[in-house]
């Protein structure tokens, strides 16, 4: 049993190790994995499925690059779900580093689904002072972007000529990693009444629940396996259900070194009493 008190004192290095094989492995192996539809994600989904074609969506990026293990899938999924619909799409965005990412995102799935710039989805950049500019696009757009994220005058690009404030827009999805989506509740819900679903990292998602029981959000997409699901519900896997077997696996793993490091602190305990 001397190998298991070892336990308590074993080099970090072999924990990183093992998780690193842990995780890698179902991603080099290309393991599938299914998983349940919550009703949050389901929500969130029929939100949009429910809406007509050519309804303004804006989906606002308050993440970056630290948690796009998270947040790029079930930005991906929302955006080939609204191109699906024929839906359009305004972006733009409250993190400054998260902008471009998102870029990325959306020009990935309007290349996909043979979308046009100006027409089917228009990217607005950011803008400095959170609550100022939620609260400024519920008078005139304009007033906060008078171009897109290129300089381009809103007024000629065709898809946003009748767009000017929150009552010509039908839903606001945002895909956070931070405390803006709580901006985006008591500055714009409250007060304009636009409707609003979130997509939030896991560690997120439990402070967001209390938003959605209230009816202030439509629907909630929590972490990774809310990407998955949202992917199961289009029909097109993608980086979600591709990582929830590397996601198990590592949390496994991590479960298993809890219960051995602690067999070994009470073994070593024992020992000494």
């Amino acid at each position: 049993m001397n190998w298991l008190a070892k336990l308590e004192k074993i080099d970090r290095r072999w924990i990183f190790l093992g998780v690193a094989l842990v995780v890698a492995a179902p991603l080099l192996l290309g393991l599938k994995t299914s998983v349940d539809i919550t009703p949050p994600v389901k929500n969130t989904y029929e939100a949009i499925d429910r809406l007509p074609p050519g309804s303004v969506v804006m989906v606002s990026i308050d993440y970056d690059a630290s948690t796009m293990p998270e947040n790029q899938p079930m930005l991906l999924a929302v955006l080939r779900h609204a191109f699906q619909k024929n839906l359009k799409i305004i972006l733009m965005g409250h993190w400054p580093l998260g902008l471009p990412v998102g870029t990325l995102g959306l020009d990935q799935v309007a290349r996909e689904m043979h979308k046009t710039y100006g027409v089917d989805y228009v990217n607005l950049g950011f803008r400095p002072g959170t609550a100022a500019v939620m609260v400024n696009l519920g008078t005139e757009i304009r007033n906060v972007f008078p171009s897109d994220y290129k300089g381009v005058p809103l007024d000629s690009l065709e898809m946003v000529k009748n767009v000017h404030n929150y009552n010509d827009i039908r839903l606001l999805v945002g895909i956070e990693a931070g405390d803006t989506y709580e901006f985006w509740i008591i500055y714009v819900q409250a007060r304009f009444g636009l409707k609003m679903a979130m997509g939030t990292t896991a560690v997120m998602a439990p402070t967001a629940y209390k938003y959605l029981q209230s009816g202030q959000l439509v629907g909630l997409i929590g972490g990774l396996k809310g990407a998955a699901e949202y992917e199961s519900l289009i029909a097109h896997p993608g980086i979600g259900l591709a990582g929830m077997p590397a996601q198990s696996a590592g949390h496994l793993l991590i479960i298993l070194f809890i219960i051995l490091g602690n067999i070994g602190y009470f073994l070593s305990r024992r020992k000494k009493a």
